[in-house]
């Protein structure tokens, strides 16, 4: 029993344990879940029943059985591989969008830490550096995708997805400036544990309430980044068929599908760590007494459910709010969220030196 318990204190053990705990009981389920989720809202929405119809024998599981039947389908479906393409790079290109949209969580802290064991799976200093750079990568799937099919429809696809990305990175970056300023570190723990004070002993300093401004920009840069609807003329149907991935089949191209539901888990993750207070409970050290179980239990569900909040709104805009052209996607960035990002910026400078 001594034996194990060094094994488990090793520190790359412990890195493994919260590895495993927060992708696969964490990120990967919930993002697994986003595909039934989202299926049935648009049937809510549009007023229709939605899927309930995988079964085994007589039970239906309200449509949860068919999370596994669309696994089943992909192992079993044929993985083809378009004539003329590139085959190296036709394979890879699902891992960098899969890899961009699972390494985010490698910084999100999930509960508080309990001794020196911390629920987040590395804590590096320039942690909004790494959300910048890990965001970026996605780029390389859409992009590698739609180079390598040999097809013009996953060519125009990928390019729209490369300058819509790449140039959303821009007030993406700029959005967490000022976040930087307010809480005088670019770790993302630090930026946590800021959160966790109290105007006049009420009101929580969340990110959202001292950043408004960048809490929109952050937002809506990381929604046009998932290359979801309303930001989703790289998969446009009506003109380019689906995009950067309109030859793929089987798991490759249910890759790039969970690739992107996962995406919207760590957009929530994200926003509620950066913006909403992350583990922080508001209010919670008037318990100072309660034994340290219930508060990393208490910790986690509030960042659960806040995570499960924000899925729900991405999937809510993706069924409610019409799709820009590809035109307008460029303008609102450049000309809109561009000036915004720079005047929070310079506002949150002039109050800050102007309050010290």
């Amino acid at each position: 029993m001594q034996l194990v318990l060094e094994f488990l204190a090793l520190p790359f053990v412990q890195d493994v344990l919260k590895i495993l705990f927060i992708l696969l009981l964490f990120a990967m389920p919930l993002g697994t879940f986003m595909t039934l989720m989202e299926r049935k809202w648009s049937a809510a929405v549009q007023d229709r029943i939605g899927p309930n119809r995988a079964n085994i024998g007589s039970y239906r599981g309200r449509g949860l059985l068919h999370i596994a039947a669309d696994a089943l389908k992909s192992i079993f479906k044929e993985d083809l591989i378009p004539k003329g393409a590139d085959k190296f790079l036709y394979t890879i290109a699902p891992f960098f969008s899969f890899m961009s949209a699972v390494a985010v969580f490698a910084i999100i802290p999930i509960a508080g830490p309990i001794g020196d064991f911390k629920f987040q799976v590395t804590d590096v200093q320039p942690g909004l550096l790494f959300i910048f750079a890990i965001t970026s990568l996605g780029v390389y799937g859409a992009v590698l995708a739609g180079a390598s099919s040999n097809s013009k429809f996953a060519l125009f696809g990928g390019t729209r997805a490369s300058a819509q990305m790449i140039s959303y990175e821009v007030f993406l970056g700029l959005s967490l400036m000022g976040l930087f300023m307010v809480y005088g570190s670019t770790q993302v723990s630090a930026i946590v544990e800021g959160q966790g004070e109290h105007w006049f002993g009420l009101i929580p300093k969340w990110g959202v309430f001292t950043q408004p401004l960048g809490f929109v920009v952050f937002f809506t840069a990381l929604i046009a980044e998932t290359k979801r609807a309303p930001f989703d003329a790289p998969e446009g149907e009506s003109e380019i068929v689906a995009g950067y991935f309109v030859e793929y089949s089987g798991m490759r191209w249910s890759s790039f599908m969970l690739a992107e539901y996962i995406a919207i888990v760590g957009v929530a993750a994200l926003i509620t760590t950066l913006f909403f207070g992350g583990y922080q409970v508001p209010w919670l050290y008037h318990w100072e007494s309660a034994p340290q179980w219930l508060v990393t239990l208490l910790q986690f569900g509030k960042f659960a459910s806040f995570t499960f909040i924000f899925c729900w709104f991405q999937i809510q805009l993706r069924w409610t709010v019409p799709k820009f052209r590809f035109d307008q996607t460029m303008a609102l960035g450049w000309k809109k969220l561009l000036p915004v990002a720079l005047l929070n910026t310079v506002v949150t400078a002039i109050i800050i030196v102007a309050l010290a």
